[in-house]
């Protein structure tokens, strides 16, 4: 099974982001929840090539508006 080591960026808020271990590749136009906060992924970039099972990506996102209920 790959494990994608995910490095999130975000770009407009004031926050630090965070590296995950995950099972997928995430894409282009995803919407992701870091902590309490949702983002949609802007950009996928492959950082290296894979190394056995592991995947290494770089993802940048901007923060979006959703209203908690």
């Amino acid at each position: 099974m790959a494990i994608y080591k995910v490095s999130y960026v975000i770009i407009d808020k004031d926050n630090p982001g965070m590296i995950l271990n995950q099972t997928y590749a995430p894409t282009e136009g995803e919407i992701v929840q870091l902590g309490e906060d949702i983002f949609e992924v802007v950009e996928v970039l492959e950082l290296v090539p894979p190394r056995g099972d592991f995947h290494y990506i770089h993802v940048t996102c901007k923060a979006i508006n959703i209203f908690k209920k």
